[in-house]
């Protein structure tokens, strides 16, 4: 069993309640526009394992040290992490056929700026999307996503809200 702590497109802004909310966390995960080299040093710094993408607004010191595209297990789960992925029914172009031919059991992708979880039936995958950590665009909420794999299995998860 191992605690997730979930975050994307921080755009290069620390909170120190990302702390806080990933404290006891085994892993955290970031989908990409992390925005700075020292928000990632500063996750990577809380957890065992840290473990992220580059988006479409990180420089190239994020993107000589994350890839665009990342696959990867966790306990018995598959899991991919992408920045742009679009969601279920209207995944993006660029990994649409990927997971079409070899879906996860979990995908994660930021990008949107707008938090979703949602099954997909059609390829029986879950899809995360935990909206957007920073202060930088048009979202009104901050939000964090916590969840435990366990085995193949992803259960307790939880949206946390930074008013």
């Amino acid at each position: 069993m191992k605690r997730i702590g979930i975050l994307s497109d921080t755009h290069g802004v620390w909170d120190a309640r990302y702390a806080e909310h990933f404290a006891g966390c085994d892993e955290i995960w970031h989908a990409g526009d992390i925005g700075s080299m020292e928000v990632a040093e500063r996750l990577s710094a809380l957890v065992p394992v840290f473990r992220a993408v580059h988006g479409n607004i990180d420089g190239g010191d994020v993107r000589r040290m994350y890839p665009e595209l990342l696959r990867f297990r966790c306990e018995e789960a598959d899991v991919l992490l992408k920045h742009i992925g679009g969601y279920p029914g209207h995944y993006d172009r660029s990994v649409a056929q990927r997971l079409r031919e070899r879906p996860p059991h979990l995908f994660v992708s930021g990008h949107s700026h707008i938090l979703k979880v949602m099954y997909d039936r059609t390829l029986s995958l879950l899809h995360i999307n935990p909206g957007a950590a920073g202060t930088i665009g048009w979202h009104r909420q901050r939000t964090l996503v916590r969840l435990v794999v366990d085995g193949h299995d992803f259960r307790d998860c939880q949206v946390i809200e930074l008013a």
